[in-house]
Formats: structure tokens, sequence, C-alpha cells
């Protein structure tokens, strides 16, 4: 083998091998991350948005909401939150829409808080702890995130950066899981790690 190939083709080697590494973790932490969460008391459930259909949630965000629902009727949660901003050629935002879903559900309005800035998970979190501390009826200390399984890992990592007091439980899909979604996850997730890195 010529010495220039085996200069380029070592290093590649080597970043290949620390790539699948890095996804292998994370893949592990994302399961891992799925098998640990339950349903557990906090004072607040942050439902973090997903699309949204014309003005109506998505399947998808349906399936947030019915458990987030679930979770409310059950007594695990005082309060809902639903965070997500308005999307791109979008009337009303994920928060919005998420929001009329529970009351048609029968969640009285002033159990509802809205958060209606979010276009990203982080975000998500960020602006809800912001309205969890502006509340100044009741204090809300702790939260409990609700999404869908394999995002929860991702979520409870941001959370944790935040320092915001939380636990996270996600619904298994039956209408968005494919191989796609959690690999796309996985690379969602990487990208966050970085940025931690760097910032």
């Amino acid at each position: 083998m010529k010495a220039w190939r085996k200069k380029i083709l070592v290093p590649l080697l080597g970043i290949l091998i620390l790539g699948a590494t890095w996804a292998g973790y994370n893949w592990y932490l994302i399961e891992k991350t799925i098998q640990e969460a339950a349903p557990r008391h906090a004072d607040v459930g942050i439902v973090l948005g997903a699309a949204v259909w014309g003005e109506r949630p998505s399947p998808g965000l349906r399936e947030r909401l019915d458990y987030a629902l679930w979770l409310y009727n059950e007594g695990y949660v005082e309060y809902l939150l639903v965070t997500g901003g308005l999307g791109e050629g979008k009337k009303v935002t994920e928060a919005f829409a998420m929001q009329q879903y529970l009351l048609e559900q029968g969640v009285p309005a002033d159990a509802i808080l809205l958060e209606e800035k979010a276009t990203s998970t982080y975000e998500n979190l960020l602006y809800s702890q912001q309205v969890m501390e502006s509340v100044e009826s009741v204090k809300l200390k702790s939260a409990l995130v609700i999404s869908h399984d394999y995002h929860i890992a991702r979520a409870k990592t941001m959370a944790d950066d935040l320092e915001l007091p939380a636990a996270a439980v996600g619904v298994q899909s039956h209408v968005l899981y494919s191989p796609y979604h959690k690999v796309r996850e996985i690379l969602a997730l990487a990208h966050w790690q970085v940025t931690r890195i760097w910032n």
C-alpha cells in the first residue's frame, strides 16, 4: 500500500470506529432511559410539542397528549404545561392546538399552562422552566417531561443541563416509530453532546 493511502486510510478508519462506538453508546443510552422511565408524581407535566395538522394535533402529537391526559387523570401531575411555537405555514401554535385538545378531553382551563415560543426541544424545556418560575399562584418546583420514548433521553439530558428538576416519561408510538426516528434521535443526541462541549 502506498504511504499516502495509508496516511489517509488509518485516520479515516479511526474516525469510523469512533463514530460507530459513539452511535452505539447513544443507542444504549436511549434504550436504558426508556427502560428506566416510569410515571412518578410531579407538580407539572411538560408536554413537548410536535407537528400540527391544520389546527389540530397530528396523530403523533395526540399520542403524547393522550399519555399526558392519563397521567393527569391518574393524579401524577396537577398541571399540564404544553409547549411549542408556530410552525412554518401554520395558523396556530403547537401549544394552542394542544391546549384545545386537552380542553375537549375535559381538562380544566386553569390546569393548563402554555408556552408558545419554542421551536426546538431545548427551547421547549428552557421556556417551560421560565413559565414554571413565573407562575405566582402556585409553586411549580418539579416536572415530568412527556414525549415519545425514543426522545426522552435527549430531553432528560437537556433538562439536567438546565438544572430543571425533572423526570422524563415516554409513550411508545404506533404511528411515528420506524428505524428512521431512532437513527435521527441518535444523531440529534450526538449533536447536543457536541454543542455542550463547545458552549
